[in-house]
């Protein structure tokens, strides 16, 4: 026995709707695509009578897809608790019930099963039933929920066919993820149309649409035939965006960062990516695109991004704490919006107090920096910084100032590249020599993230590379290349950020310049946290005769961390880190050193709370025992 069947819901747990299919019993057409919507939830029941308790039990059919699908649209089970109900509207759920279990067995394919309701042994319809349950006693009724699901019906064949005739349906592609053989599930079937429109609109048609479907079920072979009714729509390119909300910033600014859609063919993921280019002003709290009903005159697609500016002013402090290098805190102040484009100025102050035996003085650092994006009309970023800092370390004393300029594109979402030009003046002192030096050099960089979250990454990849091409003179005259690259990869484990897997790697090299040449802080050193963890700031590397780091042309790090969630926004992880500097630019690692630990977090929304106890398994001479680590967000 076929049949045709104007619709097919998707009924995740809690859906429940019109019927989805008819009874066996002669064919019927329909062209109706509109999904069958959730009922409401019924009203508390007004029947007269006392509170009538009961007791729902599902009977397992085997399947836990449809198990799930039974529970989910079960009235008796959802409103078991939160609405009480007399023995009439006991009934009255359970009758109810009775279609919403025919929808579940339908969504999941068993369009021959039928579902059966107890209610104290008997059926829900019999005669005087509710009368006979309000005079039993005061133990709860029992209920019980059961089907006979019969086999689960599969697809047959699944296509696609314009809704009118010869038109051009090429953009949506084939049919993909419902193929002869499948479970003829009504997720796989809404799914499947989800993707046919979603390569539609990514093909450049804004307006497309499945007007209908047609679906046949076929009772004798237990199969399903699908068939898509495409209308793809106009082909449309974006018309000049307007933005709407902002009363602060700069109109010409937002024509530029909104402009680039401009004359591009329509795509819903360039209209989303320039939504977070104009979010990433950083001058507006929310940013919200709205794309016209219909095109303009023009044969174009009219875009509105709907924007709502946050303060524009803003202070904040944080501080950090390791037992081998000491208390660090930070404050800053800034302004999002200075001269009316977005330009963003930071001031930031830097106080610390290191920890290590020799050192007891200490360090500052003053800065500003100055982003203005758009600078001089190209679609770039400027970015100037100052800084004047003192540094008191064991490796070595530092006084300098610096000073930067530099231009970032954003050459696609996740890749950011830089060049600029920098200067800094400055005195080293370290216990074999003093030097005074001038340097200039010319970074280049390029940031790569693909993570899915900037602050607690869970899945996805990310990468740093500086190359700095340097000249120095002063006390010495040296000209030379720093490079410093570092990546990161995270893998979630378990699918809901429960469980994972971190691992970060890093690499730098100086060559052209021995190590005695250069200033100090130029040189590579590792141990801390986020280098190696369990051992004292930057103690691990060449040493002079007097024990203290001397630091080399070359490093190699690396980090295994997992990440497990136990309840809420607690966690723990546990770690190792190993790390070697080596004296030479390319081969002379030296010897490495590997820490263990452990740590809790707590999550908050700007980021986990981190405290981690990390012990060396590598000997270094003036190494203590353990190490403690507590700041705000993850170690890498």
């Amino acid at each position: 026995m076929r049949s045709l069947h104007p619709g097919l819901a998707l009924i995740p747990l809690l859906l429940v709707g019109p019927a989805l299919a008819q009874s066996a019993g002669g064919p019927t057409e329909g062209t109706s695509n509109e999904a069958p919507r959730p009922a409401a939830a019924p009203e508390p029941d007004d029947s007269d009578g006392p509170v009538r308790s009961y007791a729902v039990t599902f009977t397992p059919t085997g399947d836990s897809a449809l198990n799930a699908a039974m529970e989910g649209v079960s009235v008796l089970r959802r409103l078991r608790e939160s609405v009480p109900t007399s023995a009439e509207g006991l009934v009255a759920r359970a009758l109810q019930d009775q279609g919403n279990l025919r929808l579940a067995l339908r969504s999941q394919g068993y369009y021959g099963g039928t579902a059966k309701i107890t209610l104290a042994g008997e059926p829900p319809d019999a005669a005087g039933l509710a009368l006979r349950l309000a005079n039993r006693g005061t133990e709860p009724v029992p209920v019980v929920v059961s089907a006979d699901a019969g086999p689960q019906y599969t697809i047959s064949s699944a296509t696609l066919r314009p809704d009118v005739a010869d038109t051009d349906i090429s953009g949506a592609g084939q049919v993909a993820g419902l193929g002869p053989g499948d479970p003829a599930r009504a997720e796989a079937v809404n799914s499947t149309q989800e993707t046919v429109l979603t390569r539609l609109r990514e093909a450049g048609h804004p307006f497309a649409s499945v007007p209908r479907r047609q679906i046949t079920v076929d009772h004798d072979s237990h199969t399903m035939e699908v068939v898509y009714f495409v209308q793809p729509g106009p082909r449309a390119r974006f018309a000049q965006p307007a933005v709407e909300g902002s009363e602060n910033v700069d109109p010409e600014l937002l024509r530029r960062a909104s402009g680039v859609l401009a004359g591009e063919v329509y795509d819903p993921r360039e209209l989303d990516r320039v939504r977070r280019d104009v979010l990433a002003l950083g001058v507006f709290g929310t940013v919200r695109a709205r794309t016209g009903e219909r095109l303009d005159p023009d044969g174009r697609l009219p875009v509105t991004f709907l924007v709502a500016e946050r303060p524009f002013r803003a202070v904040g402090v944080t501080g950090a704490y390791e037992t081998r290098y000491g208390p660090t805190v930070r404050a800053y102040w800034e302004h999002r919006n200075l001269f009316g484009a977005a330009e963003r100025l930071r001031v930031e102050a830097e106080l610390s107090r290191p920890t290590q035996r020799g050192v007891s003085d200490w360090g500052y650092r003053l800065g500003a920096n100055l982003r203005q994006p758009y600078f001089a009309g190209l679609n770039a970023t400027a970015v100037s910084d100052v800084t004047i800092l003192r540094e008191r370390l064991l490796a070595y004393d530092r006084d300098a100032v610096t000073a930067g300029f530099s231009l970032e594109r954003k050459i696609d979402p996740r890749l950011t590249v830089s060049a600029g030009i920098a200067g800094e003046v400055g005195r080293t002192v370290e216990t074999d020599q003093t030097l005074k030096y001038t340097l200039i050099s010319l970074p280049l960089g390029a940031r790569f993230d693909g993570t899915d979250n900037v602050l607690d990454p869970s899945r996805g990849y990310r990468a740093n590379l500086l190359i700095s091409p340097t000249l120095s003179t002063g006390d010495t005259h040296e000209i030379f290349v720093r490079v410093r690259g570092s990546g990161s990869a995270y893998f979630d484990l378990t699918g809901d950020k429960g469980s994972i897997i971190a691992l970060r790697a890093g690499y730098g090299t100086v060559a052209g310049a021995e190590a005695g040449t250069i200033p100090p802080h130029l040189r590579f050193y590792a141990g801390g946290g986020g280098s190696v963890r369990g051992y004292d700031y930057q103690i691990i590397g060449p040493r002079r005769p007097d024990r203290t780091p001397r630091g080399g042309l070359s490093l190699l790090e690396g980090s295994v961390e997992l990440r497990q969630r136990i309840t809420g926004p607690y966690g723990i992880a546990v770690f190792a880190d190993a790390g070697s500097v080596g004296q030479d630019a390319v081969s002379g690692f030296g010897d490495l050193a590997i820490g263990v630990g452990a740590g809790v977090r707590y999550a908050t929304a700007i980021g986990p709370i981190r405290a981690d106890i990390a012990m060396p398994l590598t000997k270094v001479p003036g190494n203590s025992g353990f190490g403690l680590y507590v700041g705000i967000g993850q170690a890498f």
